[in-house]
């Protein structure tokens, strides 16, 4: 199998590297930024191109991860061939192809990806959508060898996945991105949090989220709360996100009450 991947970013580059690993052959890399392309390339021993018609015609599988933003001027660009096309994102529609080619589909891992951090996706889930039932196999073959856990859901259902792990992922780690601007203020090193990160994402393993939760903001303890306030006084913003997540989680902690 031949397999062409249209961009170079951080999913691109950590996925493709994965295929490479379990065994299989990755043709071609496109990347409207050189550097980008080549440096992907030479890793996976492969051509690479910055010329969207430069793009191999006789792949068996086009994977399309670039932004959700460029994503429809890509597609409208790459010359028609009859591979399956699929793209990674978890809020666009599978209908975005629609025109341009004749086979095409999802292949979206639901993982947080960075360059420069070596992620293995054993166990990952991997929700795949096709517009012709009789390339799900091809699909299913490859999320198994990538993560061992392929999930078929149709474009409405990944569009809410999408926004749950924009909860569960971009919103905590904006947290810690906060919590370490707290902690660089007094001089204090932010691994100091590790373990208790390292905890608070175990548990929820064992128990639900809701059963897990912790802090001021469950027994709503206003003197806590209120001197917690005060020394955000220099941060309006931190504050106005302290206020509205104490007040949701005391809420939903005592919800089902």
């Amino acid at each position: 199998m031949k397999i062409v991947f249209i961009g170079a970013g951080n999913l691109a580059s950590c996925v493709s590297l994965e295929m490479q690993r379990v065994g299989m052959t990755v043709g071609q890399i496109f990347s409207r930024t050189h550097s980008s392309a080549e440096s992907l390339a030479k890793k996976l021993n492969c051509p690479w191109t910055t010329n969207l018609n430069e793009i191999a015609t006789d792949a068996d599988l086009y994977i399309f991860s670039v932004s959700d933003a460029a994503l429809n001027e890509v597609i409208a660009h790459v010359r028609p061939n009859n591979g399956l096309w699929v793209h990674t994102s978890g809020s666009v529609p599978m209908s975005v192809f629609e025109g341009y080619a004749g086979r095409y589909g999802v292949l979206y891992p639901m993982q947080t990806f960075t360059k420069k951090r070596k992620v293995q996706l054993d166990g990952t889930p991997i929700f795949l959508e096709v517009n012709n039932p009789n390339d799900m196999n091809m699909l299913k073959k490859i999320a198994i060898a990538l993560s061992g856990n392929a999930c078929e859901v149709d474009s409405e259902k990944r569009k809410h996945i999408h926004l749950a792990a924009v909860f569960a992922c971009n919103f905590s780690n904006h947290m810690y991105m906060l919590a370490a601007k707290l902690l660089k203020e007094q001089g204090i090193p932010y691994n100091v949090l590790q373990p208790l990160i390292n905890e608070t994402a175990g548990k929820i393993s064992d128990i639900s989220p809701q059963e897990a939760q912790t802090g001021p903001s469950v027994r709503f303890d206003k003197d806590v709360m209120d001197r917690h306030l005060g020394m955000l006084n220099h941060e309006p913003a931190m504050q106005a996100i302290y206020k509205i997540l104490s007040q949701n989680i005391y809420k939903e902690t005592h919800s089902h009450e």
